[in-house]
């Protein structure tokens, strides 16, 4: 037999006010057991040594262990998947990248998860442009002599990219357009073949990162231009394309995401390690020598924002191109 009705309310209370002091308590106590840091992509590439750099440090701060685990597949689908359907109590946590939350939704057809409602911005982490790098056999040597003699290439001029999609192959077709230029895209499968490409000459040009900044100074690539809002600080005598054209900017970034309802408290703790980190001047010396990235420090709202913003703007591109993934 049940509890009468009134006895079976002030059970019920009961067990409300033992689950809030529990929740309360959990939260209060986080970290209580070590953190996984999800990277969509193989040890070594820019998003696996900013994450472990963090990762390292907020380990400290923290006082349990942050472990870095790479869960590769699906251009970041598969890892943003697994943050976003994990538990939301802030112990599964992803280094997202823009091409995941931003791109993504736009090249494919359907996705299992939306990054937009399915994952929460927990904190900017890094942001960096690319260079316009071509061989060093092609003659020109900066971006007004580059668009003259892409105008006058019969047959066009190959360009490389890290796949079709990337950010690589969009930022290119982004100065096509605003140029007025005809390019040939040659997709390779990531960023370092296709700078390998570009290095042996099997094709003209890139949009590469930061990261290939020792075969610039090498003479391995010559640089022309910067894609980010204002000249690189790794190479600071390289133009940006927005001299030019000062509507252009194309910049990439990682940020730090959680699944839906992880608990406020939690994501306050969370937030406020993350941006204590990026302003230490060793962590932002570190990262700059990890490949030229630099701390990119935000608010909640301004993180959002620029989330939604680049999601709009890459919808259009794509759009604009035909690019799409099956």
């Amino acid at each position: 037999m049940g509890l009468p009705g009134p006895e079976m309310q002030r059970v019920l209370k009961v067990l409300l006010v033992v689950t809030v002091f529990l929740s309360a308590s959990a939260e209060a106590q986080y970290p209580s057991k070590p953190v996984r840091f999800l990277v969509p992509i193989p040890p070594g590439g820019g998003p696996d040594l900013v994450g472990r750099l963090i990762a390292a440090r907020l380990s400290e701060t923290l006082g349990q262990p942050v472990v870095v685990e790479n869960r590769v597949g699906g251009n970041g689908v598969v890892a943003g998947e697994a943050v976003a359907k994990a538990a939301p109590d802030g112990y599964t946590l992803l280094v997202g990248m823009d091409s995941l939350v931003a791109i993504n939704p736009h090249l494919y057809e359907r996705m299992p998860f939306d990054p937009l409602s399915d994952l929460v911005p927990v904190a900017s982490l890094v942001s960096n442009g690319f260079f316009l790098v071509v061989n060093p056999q092609l003659p020109v040597h900066d971006l007004a002599e580059f668009i003259e003699y892409a105008k006058r290439a019969n047959p066009p001029l190959h360009y490389a990219s890290g796949g079709n999609g990337s950010q690589h192959h969009l930022t290119m077709e982004r100065l096509k357009g605003r140029a007025g230029i005809a390019l040939v895209h040659i997709p390779y499968k990531g960023g370092a073949p296709a700078t390998t490409a570009t290095v042996s000459g099997e094709v003209a040009a890139m949009m590469s990162g930061t990261s290939t900044a020792p075969q610039i100074k090498a003479g391995r690539l010559r640089v022309l231009a910067y894609t980010g809002p204002k000249r690189s600080g790794l190479l600071p005598e390289v133009p940006a394309i927005a001299e030019t054209y000062p509507d252009f900017e194309m910049t990439q970034w990682y940020g730090l995401f959680a699944p839906p309802a992880i608990p406020e408290a939690v994501l306050a703790r969370l937030r406020a390690e993350v941006s204590r980190i990026l302003r230490e001047p060793e962590i932002r010396e570190r990262l700059h020598n990890a490949g030229g990235v630099e701390a990119w420090i935000t608010t909640p709202g301004e993180f959002a924002a620029a989330i939604r913003n680049d999601h709009a703007k890459y919808a259009r591109l794509v759009r604009e191109i035909g690019a799409r993934i099956d």
